[in-house]
């Protein structure tokens, strides 16, 4: 059986807490390492969002998210009720004046470790949500933020988002995720890369002929209309998900599995491709439309 290392106690804001990403990965994940063992019972989960709910009609959300997620074995009501003690919700609309965060930042102690801001929103919204945080008096050196990806629909958008996060946390309080890695078949690519006798020799361009990445998905829109109108499947798969998956598969062998070495090999792998101009777009890409059942 294996053995789960507990974190310390920390507390954790979920921005954008009802909607798609945090039912379907954040609270699920949370919940699973809860039933593990690996988050104290002291710990906090606050979700916001603008829905004007309570913190039952929340807990309702919560659970059927979790439930669903969770094998029918390791389902308990008396497991999913320790787990809900940990859980709050504040509505919140991030565009009100300062006086509306009031009521989360009475939620928040500081002293449970540290203090995560997970901000599962449009990236157009990360600057304001940093803005009022620090208006509000909700920046500490222990504070962590997370962005999810994308982060802009392009450099220039990206770079004003980075440099407005950045003017309020300083970039080693700035976690930017892409949760497609947390994939147990994307995790085990290092080590079937570099630990592995067999395949490690002739990992190279000398024995490969060619590389195809798939990624295999029977979930659609699943209610994330809104979000693909403004970012679209290409900026969300391609540029974000199947680059971290080429990365990984042609990258050189870090010098160690520290992350700003992998992140050194990564830039090596991204810097040598060839970009896509009209003529080669035409050439060398082929478009579809998926349909239901293929």
């Amino acid at each position: 059986m294996a053995e789960f290392i507990p974190v310390s106690s920390f507390e954790i804001v979920i921005f954008g807490g009802t909607g798609d990403l945090s039912k379907r990965k954040l609270l699920p994940a949370l919940f699973h390492r809860f039933i593990d063992r690996q988050i104290p019972a002291d710990s906090k989960i606050i979700a916001t969002a603008r829905t004007d709910a309570t913190r039952d009609d929340f807990l309702e959300i919560a659970e059927e998210a979790c439930k669903v997620s969770t094998k029918e074995g390791d389902w308990s009501e008396e497991k999913w009720g320790e787990f809900a003690a940990l859980l709050d919700y504040v509505p919140l609309d991030i565009k009100a004046d300062q006086k509306a965060w009031a009521p989360l930042r009475e939620k928040l102690s500081f002293d449970r470790g540290p203090t995560v801001y997970y901000l599962a929103t449009s990236p157009s919204l990360y600057v304001d949500i940093c803005q009022s945080m620090a208006n509000a008096d909700m920046v500490r050196e222990s504070c962590r933020i997370v962005l999810e990806k994308p982060i802009g629909r392009n450099l220039e958008t990206a770079q004003i988002i980075n440099d407005g996060v950045c003017a309020v946390f300083d970039e080693s309080q700035v976690y930017r995720i892409d949760h497609y890695l947390g994939k147990e078949t994307v995790q085990n690519l290092m080590v079937l890369r570099f630990a592995n006798a067999l395949f490690e020799p002739v990992w190279s361009h000398h024995q490969i002929e060619h590389v195809q990445v798939t990624v295999s998905e029977d979930l659609g829109l699943e209610g994330r209309a809104g979000y693909y109108d403004r970012s679209g499947a290409l900026r969300d798969m391609v540029q974000n998900h199947l680059l971290q998956l080429l990365c990984l598969i042609a990258m050189e062998p870090p010098n160690s599995m520290d992350g700003d070495e992998i992140r050194t090999e990564k830039l090596k792998v991204l810097r040598a491709l060839q970009p896509f101009d009209d003529n080669l777009a035409k050439t060398n890409t082929v478009r579809g439309q998926y349909i239901h059942g293929v």
